[in-house]
């Protein structure tokens, strides 16, 4: 097994909940599921694809959710600093009515693109069983990391895996 294979199974194991599960480990280190989203404003949609050629962080959130609150300013100052290095965060609502999710983000500005999946349909493809789930993809568009739930500290752990992306070539 070579030291990349290691590292992600390692970085799987140790930083995901569901590390046992087959989605972590069949999808990590595979090309990630792409998807296409409507983008928050109304604009025209946007694809995972079009973000080929940078690391992108996919957090899938809930207004509901009690750890988005605290993760998604933690989230968007990561942004601002890798953004102009190849990084993007994608925020991904998950809940039916996008009307919830401008409440949250009007108490929880963020300055990072969000998407709405009002069906379920990329969270289902992503295998999103609980609030927040985060994958990291790099710049070639495979699925790195995969993180479930959020607990405080766990923005270090990200941090540390962006800057390892950011640093591949």
């Amino acid at each position: 097994m070579s030291f990349k294979s290691l590292t992600i199974a390692t970085a799987v194991f140790v930083g995901s909940t569901l590390a046992g599960s087959a989605f972590a480990a069949d999808a990590v280190g595979q090309a990630a599921p792409p998807f296409s989203l409507p983008l928050r404003g109304g604009t025209a949609p946007l694809g995972l694809e079009k973000l080929r050629g940078q690391v992108v962080m996919v957090n899938f959130w809930a207004s509901w959710c009690g750890p988005c609150r605290e993760e998604f300013p933690l989230l968007d100052q990561m942004y601002k600093k890798y953004k102009a290095m190849g990084f993007t965060m994608l925020g991904v609502n998950v809940e039916p009515e996008s009307k919830d999710a401008e409440g949250f983000i009007a108490k929880t500005p963020v300055t990072f693109p969000i998407v709405f999946d009002k069906d379920s349909a990329v969270s289902k493809l992503y295998h999103v069983e609980g609030m927040p789930s985060t994958v990291l993809i790099d710049r070639n568009g495979v699925l790195r990391w995969v993180h479930r739930g959020y607990k405080t500290g766990d923005v270090d752990e990200y941090l540390n895996q962006v800057r390892a992306l950011l640093r591949e070539k």
